[in-house]
């Protein structure tokens, strides 16, 4: 899956990591942009922010603590960003999504767990003029029916 959303972002200088955990992605990505990691969950965000402070050769990561359910980042937030990566919980991520309708980021990777979630969430991006370029299902694990998924999308 890592592999999938490095390739994604391609060559995005600034991507901002929503629901970063403890930077399964954040930190990957910080390989070759500057990424700003958001979290709900404390711990997580203190052991990615100390990654972060001890791991030479990544560009600059910033972590932020917030409850992206109950307090989204806003579009206007957004904005400055090349690409956002996204890793909801099971419940996937309807309010943050409605906030990424309207940032005009062009590129957005998402990583979902939940099949039914990730189509509500991608029906809302498409509404809002995105186009998905790719969605790849991942057997990651086997003999049970959970899937896991990565869908690329951009605008414009």
């Amino acid at each position: 899956m890592a592999a999938l959303v490095l390739d994604a972002v391609g060559k995005a200088k600034r991507v901002i990591d929503l629901f970063a955990g403890s930077g399964t992605f954040a930190l990957r990505l910080a390989k070759k942009a500057r990424v700003h990691a958001v979290e709900g969950d404390a711990a997580a965000m203190a052991a990615l922010d100390q990654a972060a402070r001890r791991t030479q050769g990544l560009k600059p990561v910033t972590v932020e603590r917030r409850d992206l359910f109950r307090r989204p980042m806003m579009a206007s937030e957004l904005k400055v960003y090349d690409a956002i990566v996204f890793d909801p919980p099971r419940a996937g991520a309807e309010a943050q999504v409605k906030e990424m309708q309207r940032s005009g980021v062009k590129k957005i990777v998402a990583v979902s767990c939940n099949p039914l979630t990730l189509a509500r969430d991608l029906a809302l991006l498409t509404e809002a003029g995105y186009r998905i370029t790719t969605i790849t299902p991942i057997d990651q694990f086997l003999w049970t029916p959970h899937v896991e998924a990565v869908a690329v999308l951009e605008k414009g």
